[in-house]
């Protein structure tokens, strides 16, 4: 029996892959627990500077496993609590100072949606399609998908996804601001090959931040992310309190210094 969730780590770069190809990804008690087993251990690890979220198969994951709900759940708590395991994983994820990068190709619907909202960065391919579902089976949106899908893309964008079976496509979900970017592909594109695309630009803007200020970039998340728990006063002095604390770092002040130099060779 394979793994649920494929971790690997290396030069800072923590990967989660979901690896339950067969169900499209979508969660079961397994999968749940080994996605927040993960997601807790790589966000308390000092030698991790950026995450990235990818998924094995044709779909990154299709929510929670309808099939499994059928034939091994016998009432609601059952997956409450799954819910609630599924929840302290993604909690991880957005109240932690690194950056996640999702690569979300094919389909994502269902607490898949809430997987992706818990990225901060969401790079899909041009044949995705992303949507909430949950009313299909009569359910309601759970991992996080209200908590955070209106913040992302307004009320009223919201409530037309969870009150209807619609599933976006690539083009309208980077529209709306739900996707940061969307790889191309063919005219008519090999889907595995446009999976690889998707993983390999996510990759890059990984990458990307552990190349640069990666505990800048880290911070300047969570100062985003903890931005609707704060009161405006208490949200001010928490930049003032981070702005102050980074200039202390050598990092920041080899990167002020590098570039008050370039400056003045440029006004020279």
């Amino acid at each position: 029996m394979s793994d649920p969730i494929l971790l690997d780590i290396r030069d800072g770069l923590a990967r989660l892959t979901l690896n339950r190809p067969q169900r499209l990804n979508a969660f079961n008690k397994d999968l749940s627990e080994a996605f927040t087993t993960a997601a807790v251990s790589v966000t308390s690890r000092d030698d991790v500077g950026a995450i990235l979220i990818d998924a094995t198969g044709p779909a990154f994951c299709a929510g929670g496993d309808v099939l499994d709900m059928a034939t091994a759940m016998r009432t609601g708590s059952q997956l409450e609590a799954l819910a609630k395991v599924i929840n302290t994983g993604l909690s991880a994820l957005t109240q932690s100072s690194i950056p996640v990068v999702a690569a979300a190709h094919g389909t994502t619907a269902g607490g898949g949606l809430g997987v992706l909202l818990s990225s901060d960065y969401a790079v899909v391919g041009a044949d995705s399609r992303i949507g909430s579902l949950y009313a299909n089976i009569g359910l309601t949106p759970d991992l996080t998908v209200t908590a955070q899908l209106a913040r992302a893309v307004g009320e009223r964008r919201a409530l037309q996804l969870v009150l209807q079976d619609r599933l976006l496509t690539a083009r309208e979900a980077l529209d709306w601001g739900l996707v940061a970017e969307v790889v191309a592909g063919a005219d008519a594109p090999d889907a595995a090959v446009l999976a690889d695309a998707v993983r390999a630009r996510a990759e890059d803007v990984a990458r990307f931040w552990l190349g640069g200020a990666h505990g800048a970039y880290g911070q300047a998340k969570r100062l985003v992310r903890s931005s609707a728990e704060s009161s405006y006063a208490d949200q001010l002095d928490d930049e003032a309190r981070t702005i102050g604390a980074m200039f202390d770092t050598d990092d920041a002040r080899a990167r002020v210094a590098a570039f008050a130099a370039a400056s003045a060779r440029r006004s020279g």
